[in-house]
């Protein structure tokens, strides 16, 4: 892997994380590849949604949460005096489990709902903004004759494009997606895939799945978390096919999780 090293997005070094008493993450090292997808496999309750919720300081928005620990993202440390959580969470788009568009707003203005509040107003480019993010997210052709209906009308998995084209429009460079297709359908699952294999090519993408069929299919690097602990990471193939550790090799092979 050592060739990879001079192309990390993302490094994280000695993260541990807690909600109030209760430590969630032990000592997490780990680094992520610019331009490519990494995900994070583990049984429930392993710690993997708070270690991407770290990356984007979200953690830290739950009451009682702390953390410890480097997360430096293009060498540069997020959790350093001065820097601004809400222009890291620009920088850092993410989607949730479950699709979130605004329930009163349509389409469009779910798609540039995030520029807006930047101060960017201009019709023509908002316009410009929503066919391009919508074009990203491969919706732009199921919905521009009906940009101007409510986001929440559409179905799933449409809902969940619309949520990476909300989040694309305010020009990331790295998208967390937390397990973004446990509540689709599998054709919806096989479009979101689709899709992340085209976004890799420009974007650094983290993924949390429970699914370790779809890491298989989808990323390039895979960290198999355990009881808050990062029990091993490598290039996906060597995770699925050749694990070091004797709990990765049960896990992938379904013996517990």
């Amino acid at each position: 892997m050592d060739k990879e090293l001079e192309k990390k997005k993302i490094e994280v070094k000695g993260l541990n994380a807690w909600f109030e008493e209760k430590q969630a993450l032990f000592n997490i090292n780990m680094y992520v590849k610019e331009q490519g997808v990494t995900s994070i496999i583990g049984p429930s309750g392993c710690g993997k949604s708070t270690f991407i919720r770290c990356i984007n300081r979200m953690h830290e928005t739950v009451p009682g949460a702390t953390a410890k620990g480097e997360i430096l993202v293009d060498g540069k440390d997020i959790n350093a005096p001065g820097s601004d959580p809400v222009e890291l969470r620009r920088q850092i788009g993410m989607v949730f489990q479950k699709p979130t568009p605004f329930p009163t707003m349509s389409i469009y203005d779910n798609v540039v709902a995030g520029i807006k509040l930047g101060g960017l107003k201009k019709k023509e480019a908002l316009d410009e903004v929503v066919e391009i993010s919508l074009k990203q997210a491969a919706l732009w052709d199921e919905v521009k004759d009906i940009l101007f209906k409510p986001g929440i009308g559409l179905s799933g998995g449409q809902q969940q494009r619309l949520c990476i084209a909300r989040a694309l429009a305010v020009k990331p460079n790295i998208l967390l997606l937390d397990e973004p297709c446990s509540a689709l359908d599998p054709i919806s699952t096989g479009k979101i895939e689709e899709l992340i294999h085209q976004l890799k090519k420009a974007y650094t993408i983290v993924i949390v799945t429970h699914n370790m069929q779809q890491a298989a299919r989808i990323a390039d690097y895979t960290g198999f978390f355990l009881m808050g602990e990062l029990i091993e990471f490598d290039h996906t193939a060597k995770i699925f096919t050749a694990p070091t550790d004797k709990r990765t090799e049960d896990y992938v092979t379904g013996r517990f999780g």
